[in-house]
C-alpha cells in the first residue's frame, strides 16, 4: 500500500492549476510528454472505438507494429516528460516520478481524460488519421499534435474560448 501512495501525491502534486503558477513547457517538451502518452491514446482508442471499426483497423491492433514503435519512442521520451512534468508540478514530484509507478498512474489518469472526449462517430476519421500518421516516426506524429494543440490554444484565444485541452505551452520563440 506504501508503494502506492507514492505515485498518488505525484498525483495530487500534478493537480495543482499550473496557470496559477505560471510555468510552461517548450514544444520539444510537450512532444516528450505526447510520445509518453501516444502508445495508450492509440491503445484505449482502439478499445473505445472497437464496435464502429473493423477488426483490421490500425487503432485496433493493440499489438501491432506501430504500437511497439511508439513503445520505444515513449520509453525513450520517459526522462525528458519527467522533467516536463517537474517543471509543471512542485519540485518534490521529481523524486515522486523515479517510481515504477508513477508513469502507470500519470497515463491512467491523462489517458481517460483524452479519449474519454471522443464521439463514437469521429471513430473512422480518428482511423484514417492514426493510419496517414503512421507511416511518420513517432517523434514526428508527436510534433504535429503539439503543432496541432498550439495553433488550437491560439485560434481559441482569438475567438474569446479557452484553449482545449489546457496544456501551458510557452510562447512560441
Amino acid at each position: 500500500m506504501k508503494s502506492l501512495a507514492i505515485p498518488l501525491v505525484a498525483l495530487a502534486l500534478l493537480a495543482q492549476p499550473v496557470a496559477a503558477q505560471g510555468r510552461c513547457v517548450t514544444d520539444a517538451q510537450a512532444e516528450s510528454l505526447a510520445l509518453v502518452a501516444l502508445p495508450e491514446i492509440i491503445r484505449e482508442t482502439g478499445r473505445v472505438c472497437s464496435a464502429r471499426l473493423p477488426a483490421a483497423s490500425l487503432i485496433r491492433r493493440a499489438d501491432s507494429d506501430l504500437i511497439a514503435r511508439y513503445q520505444a519512442a515513449a520509453d525513450r521520451a520517459w526522462p525528458a516528460a519527467k522533467t516536463a512534468i517537474g517543471q509543471l508540478s512542485d519540485p518534490a514530484v521529481v523524486m515522486l516520478l523515479d517510481s515504477e509507478y508513477a508513469r502507470p498512474v500519470i497515463a491512467s489518469v491523462v489517458v481517460p481524460q483524452i479519449v474519454g472526449r471522443i464521439d463514437l462517430a469521429d471513430c473512422g476519421t480518428i482511423d484514417r488519421l492514426v493510419t496517414q500518421l503512421e507511416p511518420l516516426p513517432p517523434r514526428n506524429t508527436a510534433s504535429v499534435v503539439v503543432t496541432v494543440l498550439r495553433y488550437l490554444k491560439t485560434d481559441r484565444a482569438r475567438a474569446g474560448k479557452a484553449a482545449v485541452p489546457q496544456l501551458p505551452l510557452c510562447p512560441a520563440p
